[in-house]
């Protein structure tokens, strides 16, 4: 790409690059640190002509949360974080959830809009959930943040 001083690389990482969820420090901490080596290429890359984007998707109709929660309750099962791993288990599982994710195509969508924009934006939220949370998180506090999160995933007071 930097020989022929054009390109765009694309790196997927999550909206939980930019959230975060009780119990999700391991996936989150990946996330976050996918971000900021993007955003760093991103500024590296430029001189060369090349684009760096990243797609941050919600929620995506996969086996990912079945697996995570059962990941999930096996670690956590009898220790201290049993009451909080049964609840984000439970939300992880959820059918309401499930039944309003998105298909994988929207970040097969994104991908395509990515690489065959003339100058493609920097970052694609998309999926379910993705932009208003990451909106959400842009403006609340962080306290106030942690309680909507907390509530919504069910965690006990």
């Amino acid at each position: 790409m930097r020989a022929q001083r054009s390109g765009t690389v694309v790196n997927i990482t999550s909206m939980g690059g930019k959230i975060y969820t009780p119990l999700g420090g391991w996936y989150h901490g990946t996330k976050f640190a996918l971000e900021a080596l993007s955003d760093c290429l991103r500024v590296e890359a430029k001189p060369f002509g090349v684009d760096v984007v990243v797609i941050e998707p919600g929620g995506i109709a996969t086996e990912w949360g079945g697996i995570a929660a059962d990941k999930l309750e096996k670690s956590s099962a009898d220790g201290a974080y049993a009451a909080q791993a049964k609840a984000v288990a439970s939300s992880l599982r959820s059918e309401a959830n499930a039944d309003r994710n998105s298909p994988p195509s929207v970040i097969a969508d994104a991908i395509g809009k990515a690489v065959s924009a003339r100058r493609p934006k920097t970052r694609y939220a998309t999926g379910f959930g993705a932009r208003p949370l990451i909106a959400l998180r842009r403006i609340l506090p962080d306290r106030a943040f942690d309680s909507v999160i907390s509530r919504a995933v069910g965690m006990p007071r």
